[in-house]
């Protein structure tokens, strides 16, 4: 019935659509397309994924040392604050001194400014039996 309304309005009737070979090769390019696209999320989101579960890794104080420490040194040397609790300072003081340790490859000079700082943080001010 719209058929012959459309012939007799006097307009043409619709075409039928011819397809020609740029169709298929514009469709086989959007799927290829769409399938790096997929493939390079999916890389990243596993990047993503691996960084989020390693542990973040905390800077430690990177200046050199001052003639004299005091305790604001200190607590930079070992990462807590000035009035950090002797638990604080226990964890933190073994913390550093396993990545600073001399057998395990780090300084002697280091591991006594390490072991220096906490002595004057816990409040037994210089230890003295460093030879630096």
């Amino acid at each position: 019935m719209l058929r012959e309304l459309e012939l007799d309005a006097g307009r043409p009737a619709a075409q039928p659509v011819e397809f020609d070979m740029a169709t298929p090769l514009i469709a086989g390019l959007s799927v290829a397309a769409a399938a790096l696209g997929g493939r390079s999320m999916i890389r990243a989101w596993q990047v993503f994924r691996t960084r989020a579960a390693m542990p973040r890794v905390r800077r430690f104080y990177p200046g050199g040392f001052q003639g004299e420490m005091n305790r604001r040194e200190a607590a930079l040397i070992l990462g807590v604050r000035e009035r950090a609790t002797v638990d604080k300072i226990k964890e933190a003081h073994k913390r550093v001194m396993v990545a600073n340790h001399p057998d395990a490859g780090g300084s002697h000079y280091v591991a006594s400014k390490i072991n220096g700082a906490k002595d004057i943080l816990m409040g037994k001010g210089k230890s003295g039996s460093s030879i630096f």
